[in-house]
């Protein structure tokens, strides 16, 4: 599918990448449909408790992270598309596989197994995105890209809730997932990306391959952004209510992240469509710290509500910046390892937020885990001002 010979188009929305955008997008529709809802029906359904669910939950997202590492490697040395439909394909049949569950165990192994598919997709189809943009455009291009999982992760939620209120069944919700994924799945294999000038050159397997090693700067910055994101993401439902009684304003937290993530990456276009992508990743840093500051000095509803449209604004304009930096210190060849390499850094630091803060909040309080959220995300943003974005400009290859 890959060797199909196809011009390369100087628009940024050809037809490639509009594919791999709307590809992206129903592949976090579908799963975020569903993902807010799987809690509720472990329990109706099996009787799983809390500890029991948060096992099963674990599990998707453990598994993603080791399948990005080896979906880094695959994308490089096999042809993109190829190794990006086979990924959807596996991604939707266990999208189905849930409709099959008869027990709970059943259940946590392919909630598990999910977690691979996911995480090479997520690799693949970044990775072919980039591919089918001119190099004119590619800065803007990564930007407006995850736009597609931000409007997904921002809607999904709130229609999969509705769609239960009406209807309490949670089987109807896996039926859309499985149809979404189905579709994103047959986007994937109509995709042609144009013939190379020479054949792909597979790369000897390594374990020290599977890592994009020139990357570590802007991957240690990642680390620090994404612990932030962790801790705050994870315990700001119980912040919230134990702190502030705000029982039922969660879900508008995340509406005005992700109301921030989308203005930002809109405004940021223009911005990388000048190639001013270390500005942008400034931008973005000094956004995030303060967004992370008012959240921690803040206790109160102007604090938690006004942090979250300021993160999202942050995140907006620091995500594609330290994208677009690891797309420009790698070879044409190395960009499957370099996405996976963005995207496990992002995975690790979330999930030792998310552990970290809980036993900091369980042993010293929420404030004291937010501030550590906080100080942690400005330890990464002192990096990137006086680290990273010199060893870009040392690194940087085009």
């Amino acid at each position: 599918m890959d060797a199909i010979s196809q011009p390369q188009v100087s628009r940024l929305w050809n037809v490639t990448y509009t594919k791999a955008w709307w590809a992206n997008f129903l592949l976090f529709f579908s799963f975020m449909l569903m993902t807010p809802l799987f809690p509720v029906y472990l329990w109706d359904e099996y009787g799983a408790g809390k500890d029991v669910i948060g096992l099963v939950m674990a599990g998707y997202s453990v598994m993603a992270v080791f399948s990005r590492f080896v979906s880094g490697y695959l994308v490089d040395s096999f042809p993109r598309v190829t190794v990006l439909v086979c990924s959807y394909v596996l991604f939707s049949l266990l999208t189905g596989a849930y409709l099959l569950c008869g027990s709970l165990l059943v259940f946590a192994i392919v909630r598990t197994l999910h977690g691979a598919p996911f995480g090479a997709v997520t690799v693949a189809n970044s990775t072919v995105a980039v591919d089918a943009l001119p190099f004119s455009r590619r800065a803007e291009g990564i930007g407006y890209y995850g736009l597609s999982n931000n409007v997904a992760t921002a809607i999904a939620p709130t229609v999969g809730l509705s769609v239960y209120a009406w209807w309490a069944d949670c089987e109807i919700l896996m039926w859309v997932s499985l149809a979404l994924a189905v579709v994103g799945c047959l986007l994937c294999i109509t995709m042609k990306l144009p013939r190379r000038p020479r054949p792909l050159p597979r790369k000897a397997f390594s374990i020290r391959g599977l890592v994009l090693w020139s990357g570590w700067s802007p991957g240690v910055c990642v680390i620090c952004f994404s612990f932030a994101y962790g801790v705050v993401s994870t315990y700001i439902a119980l912040y919230g209510k134990e702190e502030l009684g705000i029982t039922s304003g969660t879900g508008l937290f995340f509406l005005l992240f992700s109301v921030g993530l989308i203005l930002s990456r809109l405004a940021g276009g223009r911005t990388l469509r000048k190639g001013k992508i270390v500005q942008n990743g400034t931008v973005g840093v000094l956004l995030g710290s303060l967004g992370y500051a008012t959240f921690a000095l803040l206790h109160n509803e102007w604090g938690f509500y006004g942090s979250a449209l300021i993160m999202g604004l942050g995140n907006g304009h620091m995500f594609p910046a330290m994208q677009n930096i690891f797309m420009n210190i790698c070879t044409k060849e190395q960009r499957g390892t370099a996405n996976s390499t963005l995207l496990v850094a992002w995975d690790v630091g979330a999930g030792t937020g998310t552990l970290l803060g809980g036993v900091i909040a369980d042993g010293m309080g929420f404030s004291v885990a937010f501030y550590a959220a906080c100080l942690v995300n400005v330890l990464g943003a002192l990096f990137y001002l006086l680290h990273t974005r010199r060893d870009f400009a040392r690194r940087r290859l085009v």
